[in-house]
């Protein structure tokens, strides 16, 4: 049996805690700092949903779109100014980290 890591299980806990999220309602259809923030949310679950449905793998472009999108992020955080979509950002940045350290190497 495989033995959780601890970034493993938090990814788990912010997870859930992201799909039980409402997606901030200012922020539909916001674009900030040249980024389109429903993509931004919609590309990073997207490698969370099948970084989780794999066992904890991804192949090289998710990882290299998990890494482009957490730098958008460390660009997009600074300019919110609504705490619940500071909230939200900021949950999801925790959890693109996560995953991305749990899976350095990508599967092919």
């Amino acid at each position: 049996m495989k033995r959780t890591t601890e970034p493993e299980a938090a990814a788990a806990r912010l997870w859930q805690e992201h799909l039980a999220a409402r997606f901030p309602a200012a922020l539909r259809g916001a674009e900030l700092a040249g980024t389109d923030m429903v993509l931004l949310d919609a590309d990073i679950a997207g490698c969370v949903s099948v970084w989780l449905n794999t066992g904890g793998a991804l192949d090289t472009k998710r990882l290299e779109t998990l890494s482009d999108r957490i730098k958008d992020l460390d660009q997009v955080l600074p300019l919110l100014t609504e705490p619940g979509g500071l909230r939200y950002y900021q949950r999801l940045h925790q959890l693109a980290q996560c995953v991305s350290a749990v899976n350095p190497e990508p599967t092919k």
